[in-house]
């Protein structure tokens, strides 16, 4: 199975790379690394070093011929697509097409879609919120997440591309980005390391479900080897857990006695976001395993042993 993963230099799309690798598939990679890193590539995938809304695409699509496609890049800070909504809309609704219709023209199987089980669905009115919540984002990221995703129902009713879509809890793991505005779990890690800090959004009690990015990878291979046309799943593991509990998981596991920072909530973020994988459990057979305090834990260690590395 040949399969190409844009964004696999990026945090999940990496990780799951190197899943695919270590089960026989050959892999190919297309990432211009604004976000990601060369440090993640693993050397036995081709890559390109490629914006995904450049024309040049189609002579990848044409050169490797992937049977399958899992798509990850992506612009995916809410706070950027707030502050730049044209930007935000370029890359995530532009550039998903340009892989879409170069799909289509190169004949590719099926295309996995990393969309968003959070921002989709806005401000819940059902906890945890099943695939069939009202779709009612409230930023530009969710927006143009909802788009790509109307744009995926389209090529496949239309004009025949089979996909899945797997919307997303908030996913944290080894190789999150602890420098951007995306990933709190990465940026409280980091901080508390330094001894610095950390800021705290508003009071603390908003809420997420933070699913581990080893159990999504397990997602992702579900979504590629079955052979289901159901459209979106849900990702998560349906608990909810405060930004305020977070940081205290990860104060003990650190034996850290830095305190938070509070500071006004940002634009754009929800109050609370839970979402439920019941439709994954029964179609995909995939269930989350990883606790939050073991995957917490697995994070830490991760960025310990990067700055004993430097």
């Amino acid at each position: 199975m040949k399969v190409l993963v844009t964004g696999g230099a990026g945090f999940i799309g990496s990780n799951i790379v190197d899943r695919l690798i270590d089960e026989g598939c050959e892999v190919v990679i297309v990432d211009d690394l604004s976000s990601g890193s060369e440090r993640n590539i693993n050397k036995k995938a081709r890559f390109y070093r490629l914006d995904i809304q450049d024309r040049r695409l189609e002579s990848v699509f044409h050169d490797e011929k992937p049977e399958y496609v899992s798509h990850y890049a992506a612009q995916i800070d809410v706070r950027k697509s707030v502050a730049d909504p044209v930007f935000d809309a370029k890359i995530n609704v532009l550039g998903t097409l340009n892989i879409l219709q170069n799909c289509l023209v190169h004949k590719v199987r099926k295309v996995v879609f990393a969309s968003s089980g959070g921002a989709v669905y806005g401000e819940q009115e059902i906890f945890p919120a099943p695939e069939t919540h009202p779709l009612k984002p409230i930023s530009p990221y969710g927006i143009t997440k909802l788009v790509a995703e109307h744009y995926l129902y389209y090529f496949r009713t239309v004009l025949g591309l089979d996909y899945t879509v797997l919307r997303y809890a908030n996913v944290y793991g080894p190789r999150q980005d602890p420098h951007g505005e995306a990933g709190v779990v990465a940026i409280f890690i980091r901080k508390l390391l330094s001894g610095e800090q950390p800021v705290i959004n508003g009071d603390g009690e908003q809420t997420r479900d933070f699913v581990f990015v080893g159990d999504v990878v397990d997602a992702n291979i579900a979504a590629l080897r079955n052979n289901v046309s159901e459209g979106a799943f849900n990702i998560g593991t349906g608990i909810e857990t405060s930004v305020n509990r977070l940081f205290e998981c990860l104060k003990n596991i650190l034996n850290s006695s830095v305190a938070g920072k509070y500071a006004p909530a940002k634009e754009g973020e929800q109050r609370r976001s839970v979402i439920s994988s019941a439709k994954a459990n029964d179609v995909l057979h995939w269930e989350y395993k990883t606790s939050l305090e073991a995957g917490l834990k697995k994070t830490c260690e991760y960025f310990m042993r990067l700055r004993s590395d430097v």
